[in-house]
């Protein structure tokens, strides 16, 4: 079975414990967001094809009148993922709009191409605030050494970015006098 990156997403949280979709859109907004994003519309078709395939399994886990399902992972379901993540092919594909804007400024006016670069410096200023306190906050997942290992890559590509980004925003101030 092909996984898509929500399957892996889903499989890879439900590998560390079970949960249910929102508790997955929780996990997914504290951590992999960052990376690689998942909104409720992706995660529960993706829970009901990889149920329909055996790799989950979900039990109702009502909590008062509100309907609750709890999904764990099957056996085929960590094989799946285990070999999803033991293999060492995988793809790196960057979309970001930003630097598509970027690329097309010299349409705009010399306002708006510094307006544009002062947006980006303050929108990686505000993602590296975000995960430093995340990073200050408690451990995703206690024990577990790599979802740190990742938080400071983030950590430090926000860093590099935002001080990039002002540096442009520099740049364009001083080519303007």
């Amino acid at each position: 079975m092909r996984l898509s990156g929500t399957a892996v997403v889903i499989l890879g949280l439900l590998a560390l414990r079970p949960r249910s979709g929102y508790e997955i859109k929780q996990a997914v907004d504290r951590s992999t967001r960052y990376f690689w994003s998942a909104s409720y519309g992706q995660i529960y078709p993706e829970l009901r094809r990889l149920a329909k395939a055996g790799l989950v399994e979900g039990k109702d886990a009502p909590t008062g009148a509100r309907r609750k399902t709890v999904y764990r992972i099957t056996a085929a379901g960590r094989d799946e993922f285990q070999a999803w993540l033991a293999d060492p092919g995988f793809g790196l594909e960057l979309r970001d709009e930003g630097l598509l804007k970027l690329f097309f400024a010299d349409l705009l006016s010399s306002e708006q191409a510094l307006a544009l670069v002062r947006a980006r410096r303050e929108v990686h200023q505000r993602w590296l605030d975000q995960l430093r306190a995340i990073d200050a906050g408690p451990p995703f997942v206690g024990g577990q050494e790599f979802p740190d290992v990742v938080l400071a890559y983030g950590i430090d590509f926000s860093e590099w970015a935002a001080s990039w980004w002002e540096a442009m925003e520099r740049r364009l101030i001083a080519s303007e006098t």
